[in-house]
C-alpha cells in the first residue's frame, strides 16, 4: 500500500477537535479510546472481519438507528450516502461527543454537483404515475451548507482538500486555555452551588457529578418532587442533544432509592437508549457510597437483541429495592410502582406515553427539536394538556390526572459538546431544527381582506441564498409552531417530491422596503391523481397501494371505485398559520383562495394547465459543474433564478377536479374543514402510532368547466362510521361523532308526515313488533324499569340517525341518544362526558322516547284510520243565486202577497156587507146620554133596514165557500176551528 503525507490542514481540524484522534483510534492501548459509530444500508455491504470488531466500533443498520439515542460516540461513519435522510443525519451526527469526527464515504464522483441528480432512496416514495421527476434540491443544499461550514473538510479519494473547502486555507491551531481559575459565570455558580448543598444528603454527594449549571438546578428539581413524597407530581425535562438529560435522570434515580423508594420502573423504546441513564445511576451510588455485589446487583438481558443492556438494579442498602426496565406498552406492570422515568418520550407514541401516566411520580425526559418525529406532539399536546390540569382550580374524582402538580425544566447548557459548537449550529441550520428562533414577531395583523396568497418557487427556496434560507426557516418555524408531528424528514419532502407546491399567505407587500414579508400562512399541497384505469384495477387485484396519490388509492379501496383515481385534483399536505394569528381568519382565507385559484377564478381557464408554465425548472447540472475536474469544481448558489414569490393572479392553474385533506381527526380541525364544504369519506379504524388519532380524508369538488358532473356521492360513509361505531370508534368523543354524523335535529310538520305509510310500517314492523311498542310505552309511562326496553333503544337510535323518525330533538338529546344506542354506553360515562347529572340524563333520554313513541303511535293510528269505510264525501259547489239576491227575491214575494191581500180587504164591495142601514133617530134613540162617555163594553143595538133577502143569499154563498175550504183544508186545522 502506498503511503502519502495527509495535508496539514487536515491534521490541524483533527488535533482542533481531539488531540491526535488518529492515533487513538489506531493504538489499542490508549486507555481514552473513543468509541465509533458505522452506520451503513445493507449487512451485505459490510465485511466486519474479527479485527473490526475488537477495534471498538459499533456497527448499525440506518433502519435500526433509533437503538442508538442516548448513546456518545467519539466517531461516526456515515456509509451510503444514498440512503441517508434527514431524519437519520441528525439521529447519527448528535451523538458524537465535542472533538469528535462525523465521516461521510461517498462513492467515487467525477463531479460534485453530480449529487444534485443522484437517486436517493427515498426518492422512490415521492414518485407517482403522474409524477415521475424528482428533483435533487434538499442535496443541493447539502452540498452548498457544507462549503459554508468551517468546520468541515471535503477530500478525494487521495485526501487532496477539493475548493469547496476553501475556508480551510486559513484554519489555524486552536489555543487551550491551561488556566484552571479560568472560569466562565455559570461555572462559578455551579460551584457555589455546589458548595452550597455540599453537607445536604443525598443532594449533595449527587450534584458534585453534574457537569452544568442547568443540570444540577434540573437535579435538585427532580430530587425536591421526590422527597416530597405526594406521588401526584409530573416533572418535564426537555432539552436539545447533548444537555445531558438522561445523566441527570440517572442521578435522580439514584436519590430516589437513597430516600427510600422502592419500586422504581424506567421505560424506552429500548434498553439500548438506556445507557447513558443507566450508567449515572452507577455514579450516583458510587457517590452514595454503594457497593456493586454488597449493596446492590445489576442484571442484564439475555434477550441477544437487547445487546446484553442493563435492565434492573436489584438494591439491598435499606431494605429490598428495585430499579426495573419494561417497555413502553406494558403499562399492566405499574400497580405497584411509585416512581416512573421515561426517557427518549418523543420516540414513544403518544398514546403509549399516556397510557403510562398514573397515580405515581412521574419523570418525563424527551428531545423536542423534532427529529425524533413526535418531539413537538410531546410538548404541544401531553405537557400543555398536563399544564392545565395542574393549574384548575376544580378537580374531576374520575381523572387521576386532574389536580396534579406540573414542573417543566429546560436545558440550554451543552455539555457532550461546547456551546456554539459549529457542527451543532450547522446541524441545526441546515436541517432547520432551532426555527423557534425564527418566528418573526408580527408588528402589524392586517385586515384578511388585506392578504394575498402567492405561490412559492421551490429551486429559488433551496437555493442556499441569504434571503432565500431565511424565507425558509421562517416557513418551518411556522410548520414546527403549528403541528405536533414534525421532523426533518418533511424538509427532504418540500424540496425533491415532484407533486409538491408550497403557498404562501402574505399581507400587504411594500416592494420600497428590501425586506421579507410577514409570514402569516403556510400551505403544502401535493398534485394527486391520473391514475390510468389499468393501474386501478390492478391496484383492487393486487391489494397493495403504491406511495403517493393518498386520496385515489384510499376512495379506490373504499369504493372499489376505477374511475376516480383517473380524475386530477390536489391534497393539501400542510397548512400551518403564524402563532400570533392563530384564530383569526387567515387560515380559512388562504384555503379560500386556494380554491378559488385552482377553479380558474383568478385566470380564464382557456389558459388553465399549460404545460410549460408554472413548473419549477430543474437544476441544471451540466451547466453548474461544466467540463472541469474536481480539484478545480467551485460551488456556489446558482443564480439568475426565477422569483422565489409569484402571485397566484400570474401564474396559471392546473387542471383539478376536487381538492382534498387527510389529517389526524380532531373536532376542531374536522369543523374546520366541514365548514369549508369538505366532506368526509373516510376514517381509519386503526388510530395513528404516533399521535393515537384517527385518519381522516375529506373530499370538496372544484367547479371548473371540466366536471360534467359532480364527483360521485358516497353516502354509505356514515352508514359504516355508524356501523363501528358500537366497536372501533365506541371510546370516540360524542361531540366528534355527532359532528361526522351530522343528524337533522329540526323538521316541520310537513316532514314529519310519511310520504307511503303502507311502506314505512313494514320496515318498522320488520324490527319493532306491537309488544315492543307496549314496553316503550310502559317505560315512557314511568311504569317500566330501563332494562325493559335496553334492546330496543339501539334499533330506534339507528332509525332516527338515518332519518327514518323525522322527530325535533334537541343536541342534548341526540347526543345521549348516541352515548347509549350507537356507542352502547352506559350513564356513568356519559356523566364523565357531558358533565351532567344522571337525572339530567335520563330526563333527556326518556323525553326522545317520548316523542319517538308519540311519532309511531301517530303513524300506526293514521293507518287504522285509513282501514275504516269512509262517507260519500260530496264536492260543495258554490249556488247560482247568491245568500243576497234570495233573499231578496223572497222580500219581493212577500211584499206582493201583502199587497194583494191588502188591496182585496179595502175593495168596497167586500165592506159594504158590514155596513150598518138606519134612520138618525134610531141612532139618537140607541146613545141616550149624548156627551157622556160610553163605558167599555157597552152594546148599542140599532134597527137596520137593510134587505135581509140579498144579505141572506149573499151570506149562503159565503158560507159555502167557507165550508168548501174547510173541506180542503188539513185536519190540524179542523181541530183548532172545534
Amino acid at each position: 500500500m502506498t503511503r502519502m503525507k495527509v495535508d496539514d490542514r487536515i491534521r490541524t481540524l483533527i488535533n482542533n477537535g481531539i488531540e491526535n484522534l488518529h492515533t487513538e483510534l489506531s493504538n489499542a492501548v490508549v486507555k481514552a479510546r473513543p468509541t465509533v459509530l458505522w452506520c451503513y444500508k445493507n449487512k451485505d455491504k459490510l465485511d466486519r472481519s474479527s479485527d473490526k470488531r475488537k477495534s471498538g466500533i459499533t456497527y448499525c443498520l440506518y433502519k435500526h438507528s433509533e437503538r442508538i439515542l442516548g448513546s456518545t460516540f467519539g466517531m461516526c461513519v456515515l456509509q451510503d450516502f444514498e440512503a441517508l435522510t434527514p431524519n437519520l443525519l441528525a439521529r447519527t451526527i448528535e451523538t458524537v461527543e465535542g472533538g469528535g469526527l462525523i465521516v461521510l464515504v461517498l462513492r467515487s464522483l467525477s463531479s460534485l454537483t453530480s449529487l444534485y441528480t443522484m437517486v436517493m432512496d427515498v426518492h422512490d416514495r415521492f414518485r407517482t404515475e403522474s409524477h415521475k421527476a424528482a428533483t435533487g434540491r434538499f442535496n443541493e443544499r447539502f452540498l452548498l451548507s457544507i462549503a459554508s461550514c468551517k468546520a468541515c473538510i471535503v477530500m478525494d479519494d487521495e485526501l487532496n482538500i477539493l475548493p469547496i473547502s476553501s475556508h480551510m486555507k486559513s484554519i489555524h491551531p486552536v489555543s487551550i486555555n491551561e488556566d484552571s481559575e479560568g472560569r466562565s459565570e455559570a461555572e462559578c455558580d455551579l460551584r457555589n452551588l455546589k458548595e452550597q448543598l455540599n453537607d445536604d444528603f443525598p443532594v449533595g454527594p449527587l450534584i458534585r457529578k453534574c457537569c452544568t449549571l442547568d443540570q444540577g438546578k434540573a437535579v435538585i428539581t427532580f430530587l425536591d418532587a421526590i422527597l416530597e413524597k405526594t406521588l401526584n407530581s409530573t416533572v418535564a425535562l426537555l432539552a436539545a442533544r447533548g444537555r445531558g438529560k438522561s445523566a441527570a435522570l440517572g442521578l435522580a434515580v439514584a436519590g430516589a432509592i437513597a430516600t427510600g423508594y422502592s419500586n422504581i420502573f424506567v421505560t424506552a423504546p429500548s434498553p439500548e437508549n438506556l445507557k447513558t441513564l443507566f450508567e449515572f445511576v452507577c455514579k450516583g451510588f458510587d457517590s452514595l457510597e454503594y457497593k456493586e455485589h454488597v449493596d446492590f446487583d445489576v442484571v442484564r438481558s439475555s434477550n441477544p437483541e437487547f445487546k446484553q443492556a442493563i435492565v434492573r438494579f436489584n438494591v439491598y442498602m435499606q431494605h429490598r429495592q428495585s430499579i426495573q426496565y419494561i417497555l413502553p406498552n406494558e403499562h399492566e406492570k405499574l400497580s405497584q410502582v411509585e416512581l416512573l422515568v421515561v426517557d427518549e418520550a418523543a420516540a414513544i407514541p403518544l398514546p403509549v406515553v399516556k397510557s403510562l401516566l398514573g397515580p405515581y411520580l412521574v419523570f418525563i425526559s424527551s428531545t423536542v427539536n423534532g427529529y425524533e418525529g413526535t418531539g413537538r406532539s410531546l410538548s404541544l399536546k401531553l405537557l400543555q394538556q398536563l399544564e392545565e390540569q395542574s393549574q384548575m382550580s376544580t378537580k374531576i374524582p374520575e381523572s387521576y390526572l386532574s389536580g396534579r402538580l406540573f414542573r417543566k425544566i429546560e436545558l440550554s447548557e451543552s455539555i457532550r459538546y461546547a456551546s456554539g459548537d459549529q457542527i451543532e449550529s450547522w446541524l441545526n441550520g441546515f436541517l432547520c431544527l432551532d426555527v423557534a428562533n425564527y418566528i418573526p414577531n408580527i408588528s402589524r395583523l392586517p385586515e384578511p381582506s388585506e392578504c394575498e396568497l402567492y405561490y412559492v418557487n421551490r429551486d429559488t427556496l433551496f437555493s442556499y441564498h441569504k434571503s432565500s434560507d431565511l424565507f425558509l426557516q421562517r416557513m418551518m418555524s411556522l410548520y414546527v409552531a403549528s403541528h405536533y408531528k414534525n421532523s426533518p424528514n418533511d424538509l427532504q419532502l418540500m424540496a425533491d417530491a415532484p407533486a409538491h407546491h408550497l403557498f404562501v399567505l402574505l399581507g400587504p407587500v411594500d416592494e420600497s422596503k428590501n425586506v421579507l414579508p410577514d409570514i402569516l400562512c403556510v400551505i403544502q399541497v401535493a398534485h394527486e391523481g391520473q391514475i390510468s384505469c389499468k393501474s386501478a384495477i390492478r391496484s383492487l387485484s393486487d391489494g397493495h397501494q403504491p406511495h403517493g396519490d393518498q386520496i385515489p388509492w384510499k376512495l379506490c379501496e373504499q369504493f372499489r371505485d376505477t374511475v376516480f383515481p383517473s380524475l386530477s385534483g390536489a391534497r393539501i399536505v400542510r397548512i400551518a398559520t403564524h402563532p400570533d394569528a392563530m384564530k383569526l381568519g387567515y387560515g380559512s382565507l388562504a384555503v379560500e383562495l386556494l380554491t378559488k385559484f385552482y377553479e380558474g377564478k383568478f385566470s380564464s381557464m382557456s389558459e388553465v394547465g399549460d404545460e410549460d408554465d408554472g413548473k419549477e425548472s430543474p437544476v441544471g447540472l451540466l451547466e453548474a459543474a461544466g467540463k472541469v475536474s474536481l480539484l478545480e469544481e467551485n460551488i456556489t448558489p446558482r443564480k439568475n433564478l426565477p422569483p422565489l414569490l409569484v402571485h397566484i393572479r400570474d401564474r396559471r392553474p392546473e387542471r383539478l377536479h376536487y381538492l382534498g385533506v387527510s389529517f389526524g381527526l380532531t373536532l376542531d380541525l374536522f369543523r374546520f374543514w366541514r365548514k369549508h364544504k369538505f366532506a368526509p369519506f373516510y376514517i381509519g379504524q386503526i388510530p395513528n402510532a404516533v399521535t393515537g388519532e384517527h385518519t381522516c380524508m375529506v373530499l370538496k369538488p372544484l367547479n371548473t368547466d371540466e366536471i360534467a358532473a359532480d364527483i360521485s356521492d358516497k353516502r354509505d360513509f356514515r352508514q359504516r362510521f355508524r356501523r363501528l361505531l358500537p366497536q372501533t370508534f365506541r371510546q370516540m368523543d360524542y361531540k366528534l361523532a355527532m359532528s361526522i354524523l351530522d343528524p337533522k335535529l329540526n323538521f316541520t310538520e310537513s316532514e314529519t308526515v310519511a310520504s307511503n305509510i303502507d311502506e314505512f310500517l313494514k320496515s318498522i314492523n320488520e324490527f319493532l313488533s306491537p309488544h315492543d311498542m307496549k314496553r316503550v310505552q310502559a317505560y315512557t309511562d314511568n311504569l317500566a324499569d330501563f332494562h325493559l326496553i335496553l334492546d330496543l333503544v339501539p334499533i330506534l337510535v339507528n332509525m332516527y340517525f338515518r332519518g327514518k323518525l323525522p322527530v325535533t330533538l334537541s343536541y342534548a338529546q341526540a347526543s345521549v341518544l348516541l352515548c347509549i344506542g350507537l356507542q352502547h354506553q352506559n350513564f356513568s360515562y356519559i356523566e364523565g362526558q357531558m358533565k351532567l347529572e344522571r337525572q339530567q340524563i335520563m330526563s333527556l333520554f326518556i323525553k326522545a322516547l317520548k316523542k319517538f313513541h308519540k311519532y309511531l303511535s301517530g303513524i300506526a293510528s293514521s293507518q287504522i284510520d285509513s282501514t275504516l269505510p269512509r262517507l260519500k264525501d260530496f264536492a260543495l259547489k258554490p249556488h247560482k243565486v247568491s245568500l243576497d239576491e234570495d233573499l231578496n227575491e223572497a222580500a219581493r214575494k212577500v211584499e206582493a202577497d201583502m199587497k194583494a191581500k191588502t188591496e182585496g180587504l179595502l175593495n168596497p164591495e167586500f165592506l159594504q156587507q158590514y155596513a150598518i142601514v138606519g134612520e138618525e133617530e134610531d141612532f139618537a134613540k140607541a146613545l141616550p146620554n149624548v156627551g157622556r162617555k160610553i163605558p167599555p163594553g157597552t152594546l148599542i143595538s140599532v134597527k137596520s133596514n137593510k134587505n135581509l133577502e140579498k144579505i141572506g143569499k149573499r151570506g149562503d154563498r159565503n158560507s159555502g165557500k167557507r165550508r168548501a175550504m174547510d173541506s180542503h183544508a188539513p185536519k190540524s186545522h179542523k181541530k183548532k176551528r172545534t
